[in-house]
């Protein structure tokens, strides 16, 4: 699409714009994964660095998904509170996290133009980027929205996608958790696809499909119980991560990454996959909501996993970064 009509077609789409509020954080460095342990290797990842976020705005907070920009340095990411966040990380000498710069936060806006004001219908919980569109999965109002992107943080949605998944079959509060768009060379061809958090069919498995392309369709994840998915993003090669959390006042908090393999998305397939990464509370984690893949010049790859502090003193934001090693 050519610039000048892509710039009229977003502001046509625009309300009133809405305010963008800029939010200053502060930043501290997570150095070790496991409490008082220099390790290093966990799983089939390794841990590069961290930090720990905090802000005067009492935006901040409530991540639900982030996607780094090719630049690896900028991001997009959503708050489950229905507002945009966009900003940049810094790095330290060594190449690890330092801190958070440029960070603002602006009011997501629906079909309608309303604003995060109307909660149950802003309950935003997904995204993903791919060509010139940002894509939004939301709880509780079940729907996938497109907006334009650039253009998102003042602009409604294009349109929602079929879901292919009946709303009725979602819980409210367990329902869309996760979109993410898969490689055009992958298996799936650059198709979107949705994870639901713990809504399940007939045989208890995880609600999933394929939105788009030759492997459109329904398809079922197997459940780790007590785990839920929280966020997913794909590798190069066509295989699905997924972030999963548990909480329980027997088991505690713990979070787990899965691999799933590409080739066995299809619809009516039922798909599990290889652990690798699990941590509990010997370890840096907190309420852990949002992964994304990001792939290094010379080819390594990265995983970035965001928290969700739900707006909580107890409750810490944190960015954590993996080094997905060789199988």
């Amino acid at each position: 699409m050519r610039p000048l009509l892509a710039a009229l077609m977003t502001l046509c789409l625009a309300g009133p714009l809405a305010a963008q509020e800029a939010a200053p954080i502060r930043s501290t460095q997570i150095r070790s994964f496991k409490h008082g342990s220099a390790q290093t290797v966990f799983g089939k990842t390794e841990f590069i660095g961290g930090i720990a976020m905090s802000s005067s705005n009492a935006l901040f907070g409530a991540f639900s998904s982030i996607r780094f920009r090719p630049d690896r340095t900028h991001f997009v990411g959503i708050l489950d509170t229905g507002h945009w966040i966009e900003g940049r990380v810094t790095r330290d000498e060594a190449g690890k996290l330092a801190g958070v710069e440029d960070v603002t936060i602006t009011s997501m806006r629906d079909a309608s133009g309303r604003t995060e004001k109307v909660k149950h219908r802003m309950d935003a919980e997904g995204l993903a980027l791919r060509d010139g569109q940002a894509l939004v999965s939301f709880e509780r109002f079940a729907r996938v929205d497109a907006y334009p992107d650039p253009g998102f943080a003042t602009a409604r949605p294009l349109r929602s996608l079929p879901m292919l998944i009946p709303p009725g079959l979602l819980r409210d509060n367990r329902g869309l958790e996760t979109v993410a768009v898969s490689p055009k060379t992958g298996p799936l061809k650059g198709s979107p696809v949705i994870v639901a958090e713990l809504s399940f069919d007939k045989q208890n498995h995880l609600l999933a499909a394929v939105l788009e392309g030759p492997r459109r369709g329904r398809f079922a994840v197997v459940q780790h119980d007590p785990f839920a998915v929280t966020d997913g993003a794909f590798l190069p090669n066509g295989d699905l991560l997924l972030l999963e959390r548990r909480f329980s006042f027997a088991a505690g908090l713990g979070m787990q990454i899965r691999r799933i393999k590409g080739e066995s998305i299809a619809p009516d397939a039922v798909v599990d996959g290889d652990v690798i990464l699990t941590a509990d509370l010997g370890y840096q984690i907190d309420n852990m909501e949002g992964l994304d893949v990001v792939v290094q010049p010379d080819g390594e790859i990265r995983i970035i996993i965001v928290s969700d502090d739900n707006h909580s003193i107890l409750e810490r934001n944190l960015m954590l970064e993996f080094r997905l090693l060789p199988d």
